[in-house]
């Protein structure tokens, strides 16, 4: 016996398509739909725990990256904005934003006097260091609603999904 599912936004756009393209099988627009619905419902959630530290999702990412980088949580700007996938002109901006906060400064590379790194300050990383913990814990609530094999199950799913989509990180 299957297990009725209550119906979502998306099953009414299916509908609908149903009803005035019977020709088309509108079904990718379920697993598509679902997927950017869900984006936008988990980006509020994620929003709202970087919010409480005074952090937008890109200062975030910005900052978690120098994190993640390791001692001494630097990097070369080009290495940061290729991590972050945006432009270098987006990253200027951003950094000049979170130099100003306080977060990142600017230091001479010692392996190439032409060219300066990203590194946290002080500051920025013990913020990082909190504003992180705080993200876990909200994506574990956010999963935990789902069964162990359930977890494992979607996880598999959107790595396979991944990377049909992107290729292979070297």
């Amino acid at each position: 016996m299957t297990e009725v599912r209550p119906l979502d936004a998306v099953d009414a756009i299916l509908q609908q398509w149903q009803r005035e393209r019977p020709d088309l099988d509108v079904s990718p627009m379920g697993v598509i739909g679902r997927l950017g619905r869900c984006a936008a419902l988990l980006r509020r959630e994620l929003d709202a725990v970087f919010s409480t530290f005074g952090l937008s999702a890109w200062q975030f990412d910005v900052l978690a990256t120098l994190r993640r980088a390791g001692e001494p949580h630097c990097l070369a700007p080009t290495a940061l904005y290729s991590a972050l996938m945006i432009t270098s002109g987006t990253m200027t901006r951003q950094l000049q934003q979170l130099e100003a906060a306080g977060w990142v400064s600017r230091v001479a590379n010692p392996h190439d006097a032409r060219s300066m790194l990203v590194q946290l300050t002080p500051a920025g990383l013990a913020l990082i260091d909190r504003a992180v913990t705080a993200h876990v814990d909200n994506l574990a609530r956010l999963v935990a609603p789902l069964a162990p094999a359930q977890y494992a199950e979607l996880e598999a799913q959107l790595a396979a999904l991944l990377a049909l989509l992107e290729p292979p990180v070297a």
